[in-house]
């Protein structure tokens, strides 16, 4: 009889940090912050939008300039989505190029007459579903707009490499939707994805945008 694999589960650590900006260095905060906590088979978990921000990619909207395009496209995105606003929608256009965005318009217009949805961000980039719009963030960033992190794969194997953990840039909210964006063992993925649906980074002021992963010894 062929032996089953082991289920992975972990116990969920969320880590209290001090409030982090673009003067911060990802890698240096999952490496401060789970000294003496993380050990080798964990995972070190981070959220994306502070990721991003320690990259300088939050911007205050005021800082945009939004153009024509911009102003026009941002009229149907529903009043909730990310794009809603004309310097979210600019930002957009400067993130992929305004082609890309117009054949995702393009795209979604189709999704409506055949009923499927999401078809917006597979032809214009899921990146740009990583945007939070205006009073997405915690403080002090709850007026800014906060960009998808770049280079997800690099940062999370950097990580691993500074601390000796694996680890994992992740994208969830309070739907119980997680995104991983960046993991160094893809055999962890399912089990990461089941541990982070309750959302233990939360989207308020826990301020706890690292979440650490200690794994169980398990039996079959």
């Amino acid at each position: 009889m062929a032996r089953k694999d082991k289920k992975i589960f972990f116990y969920k650590i969320p880590i209290r940090t001090h409030i982090v900006t673009e003067n911060d260095d990802i890698v240096d905060l999952a490496r401060k912050y789970s000294a003496g906590i993380a050990a080798p088979g964990d995972v070190i978990c981070l959220a994306e939008s502070v990721v991003a921000i320690t990259q300088g990619r939050a911007i205050l909207p005021e800082a945009v300039r939004p153009g024509r395009l911009a102003r026009f496209l941002s009229r149907f995105p529903g009043k909730d989505g990310s794009l809603a606003t004309p310097p979210a929608m600019q930002l957009a256009i400067e993130e992929v190029g305004p082609a890309r965005i117009l054949a995702g318009c393009a795209a979604a217009v189709l999704g409506r007459l055949i009923k499927k949805k999401g078809l917006f961000y597979i032809v214009a980039g899921r990146e740009l579903a990583l945007i939070d719009d205006i009073a997405g963030t915690m403080y002090p960033y709850q007026r800014h707009i906060v960009m998808g992190p770049k280079n997800p794969g690099q940062l999370v194997q950097a990580i691993k490499k500074a601390t000796g953990a694996e680890a994992v840039i992740a994208d969830v909210n309070d739907k119980k939707c997680v995104d991983i964006l960046g993991i160094t063992d893809k055999s962890y993925r399912q089990a990461v994805i089941e541990a982070l649906k309750d959302n233990p980074f939360g989207n308020e002021d826990e301020q706890t945008p690292i979440v650490i992963l200690k794994r169980r010894k398990t039996r079959l």
